[in-house]
């Protein structure tokens, strides 16, 4: 048509190019919106986070379920053989199971990540204008509800089971607080490991080889005095056995000042170290 036209008129057809300032105009008529600071980013993905466990919300069965069944079958399989009750064994036994479950959660902020990775998610993320940590903060940010959900879930049950913190409220609220800082910290590791290797089954692999011996070959279950010398010395060096005596000492209403520097050391340790290790693996990526 268009070539006809010309045929007829004697003239070439005229291609209108439109400007820089006429598509700017059709396309972005306001103003181009402020970059968002690095905690409006940070709490955006950590909503992200939240969502993921409406939208999936079998998720939930690791902070609810496994919990209660960790509190019950290690009370009553334990507390007649190593207390006088299982009521008595459960004074010493709950802040240990508690800090346990949580410690053991933190391993699916690596399982997530690494799954967000091989599904390409996080290379969008690294396209966008924000903050570069956000993505990994948020998400870290996001998991710490589920931290302090477990430990909610394990207290209640504790208390049905006649669990009574000297404590008090304050007491509690700082034993949880104290667990709370040590995993988001502790949690590093794992986004670590979940940037390093190369599926979510070898994140959860490795995660496992190193909780269980943190977790088992610590104070949780009894005191290091009945253990043999040489294995003392590994569980008096265990972040974990400082962590169980800080929640221990708080909730029972006294403060075991030792414990509760090694626990904060630890903690800023893991975020430092690890923290940095995962950026420097992230950019790289």
């Amino acid at each position: 048509m268009s070539s006809d036209i010309a045929t007829s008129t004697g003239r070439a057809p005229t291609v209108y190019v439109p400007s820089t300032e006429a598509l700017a105009a059709v396309l972005a008529p306001g103003e181009r919106p402020s970059r968002p600071s690095p905690l409006a980013a940070s709490l955006a993905f950590s909503w992200r986070a939240v969502l993921k466990i409406k939208h999936v919300p079998e998720q939930l069965f690791d902070v609810t379920a496994f919990p209660i069944i960790m509190v019950l079958m290690f009370t009553y399989l334990f507390g007649g053989a190593l207390a006088d009750s299982p009521r008595d064994y459960l004074q010493f036994f709950l802040p240990g199971i508690m800090v346990t479950s949580v410690v053991m959660i933190t391993m699916y902020t690596g399982v997530g990540l690494n799954t967000d990775i091989q599904k390409g998610v996080f290379d969008r993320f690294r396209t966008l204008p924000v903050w570069r940590p956000a993505a990994l903060v948020g998400m870290i940010v996001g998991d710490v509800l589920r931290y302090v959900l477990a430990a909610v879930v394990i207290l209640a049950v504790g208390l049905v089971l006649g669990f009574r913190p000297d404590g008090g409220l304050l007491g509690v609220g700082a034993g949880i607080g104290l667990l709370v800082v040590f995993s988001f910290a502790f949690s590093w590791v794992w986004t670590f490991f979940g940037l390093v290797l190369r599926s979510e089954k070898s994140v959860m692999g490795v995660s496992m080889m190193v909780l269980f011996p943190l977790t088992f070959l610590s104070n949780v279950f009894v005191a290091p005095s009945t253990m043999p010398g040489w294995l003392q010395a590994f569980v008096k060096a265990n972040p974990i056995t400082h962590l169980v005596s800080s929640v221990r000492a708080a909730m029972s209403g006294t403060t075991d000042a030792s414990a509760m520097t090694w626990t904060l050391l630890w903690s800023a340790f893991f975020l430092v170290v690890f923290g940095t290790l995962t950026m420097h693996r992230y950019n790289r990526r």
